[in-house]
């Protein structure tokens, strides 16, 4: 028996901020869910399965919250399922709702990722004390900060494609009204003074901590048939993982993120991403990854990501547009920032991205990252329903 197509009917996104302190961790995830249910046309009785995703539990300090989050997403009685791939969890979450739907198992499934970061310290959660690491990493940026310069050696790139890419998505972001950050009045002059934290990395080069939630609604093809809006269909998905340290890692151009990109792409018949795809969302919580992940995704040739960003390509108004939601950049709930990407993918193809819809976007590709560029999950998402 062939597998069941899958579709995107519905998607939900919470009103991100640095502190959602109107709403429990309860109350913030069925904001997005009731979203993704109004925007498929659904009840909760319609919901055969719940995926739930989101960062380790020591962010928010509560242990397996999807025990106590299973009424507040119409859970009760049925299958919920808890996805962790540290921050490309978004991705997998989805990937493994859309697996669900794909073989069989559940005719329609609400994926959902949150993360509410106000009510911990991610950035000192992620420096372990001494001797396990090197005093003052300071969280994620110490750890990424050496292979970006160790890209900005192999490639050549200039200083400046940092807060290019940065002065992009923020500016993007002011036309999402879901993001975080709306920096109005914001300039590439702006971006480019602002203080150095893990060199090259300046303050308006990184993600801001957000709280926040995203949900999806995946179902077959009769669901997507009856769907009162276009669907989005899963053209092709996978998540591909490797060791953080081994002999030969290549922290600028994972592996496994060569693969899991090159999987999808068989799938989904991918031969030129350059070409053939109109738009990605790319998980690019420090501005200087987005040339990276542009060579590691097959965008472009070893050396010359930097390029695309540099020739304005990668804009609103280029030829392959990356980020226009603002992408991470402008919001990151670490645990929801993945299903994002993913869902932003989805709605650029069902045309419903609002101000910040790329024109004529008929396939999109979603990408997260998560661990120390280790972990993988990707897909691509399109107008038509997959071949076969």
């Amino acid at each position: 028996m062939p597998h069941e197509p899958v579709a995107v009917v519905g998607v939900g996104q919470t009103r991100h901020a640095a502190a959602r302190r109107d709403v429990s961790i309860a109350g913030l995830v069925r904001e997005a869910a009731l979203r993704a249910l109004a925007d498929a046309g659904l009840g909760w009785a319609e919901i055969d399965a719940v995926v739930i995703g989101k960062a380790p539990d020591f962010f928010e300090g509560v242990m397996m919250p999807e025990l106590y989050l299973a009424d507040a997403l119409g859970a009760v009685g049925k299958p919920m399922l808890r996805v962790h791939t540290a921050g490309s969890v978004g991705g997998s979450t989805a990937l493994v709702a859309a697996q669900l739907v794909k073989a069989r198992v559940h005719t329609t499934v609400l994926a959902l990722a949150f993360e509410k970061q106000s009510e911990s310290n991610a950035m000192w959660g992620l420096s372990l004390p001494v001797p396990f690491q090197q005093p003052l990493l300071a969280g994620a940026g110490g750890f990424f900060a050496p292979h970006i310069r160790a890209y900005m050696r192999r490639s050549g790139a200039p200083e400046t494609i940092g807060s290019l890419v940065a002065h992009k998505d923020r500016r993007n972001a002011l036309r999402n009204p879901y993001a975080h950050l709306h920096e109005h009045g914001v300039t590439l002059e702006k971006v480019q003074a602002s203080p150095m934290l893990w060199d090259p990395v300046r303050y308006s080069e990184t993600c801001p901590s957000s709280d926040g939630a995203c949900a999806m609604v995946l179902t077959g093809r009769a669901g997507a048939a009856r769907s009162p809006a276009p669907p989005a269909w899963v053209h092709g998905g996978a998540m591909r993982s490797e060791p953080t340290l081994f002999p030969g890692k290549d922290f600028v151009s994972p592996r496994a993120g060569k693969e899991c990109a090159a999987d999808v792409y068989r799938q989904a018949g991918i031969t030129d991403p350059r070409r053939e795809i109109d738009v990605a969302e790319l998980y690019v919580p420090f501005s200087w990854y987005e040339p990276m992940w542009l060579e590691n995704l097959g965008f472009a040739a070893e050396g010359q990501g930097w390029r695309l960003t540099e020739a304005g390509v990668t804009g609103m108004d280029g030829d392959l547009p990356v980020n226009p939601s603002g992408g991470v950049l402008s919001t990151n709930p670490i645990g929801a920032s993945g299903m994002i990407r993913f869902a932003e993918a989805a709605l650029q193809v069902r045309g419903r991205a609002g101000e910040h819809q790329i024109d004529g976007a008929r396939r999109a590709l979603g990408h997260a990252y998560g661990g120390g560029s280790q972990f993988f999950a990707m897909w691509l998402v399109g107008t038509d329903p997959p071949a076969g």
